[in-house]
């Protein structure tokens, strides 16, 4: 069964990296980190083309993640 994916949409980040189950709660994804845990740890996020189980998993500049039909490009803002 293929899943339809929405666009792909920028975040852009200050720091060096965001947390993956922050990350999750900034775009909206979950929207508290109980929700984020439940997603990442039942196997529905993928970083790059790998399912990610690692709430602490540390995103950086140009990961692409996949959850249902959201793509996340992650950008680094130039401070």
């Amino acid at each position: 069964m293929k899943v339809k994916l929405a666009g792909i949409r920028t975040i852009r980040i200050k720091s060096e990296y965001i947390k993956l189950d922050s990350l999750l709660k900034f775009a909206s994804i979950a929207s508290t980190g109980g929700e984020a845990k439940y997603l990442i740890q039942n196997g529905e996020v993928y970083v790059g083309k790998t399912i990610c189980i690692s709430r602490g998993k540390k995103i950086r500049h140009g990961d692409v993640i996949r959850c249902g039909k959201n793509v996340i490009l992650v950008k680094q803002e130039n401070i």
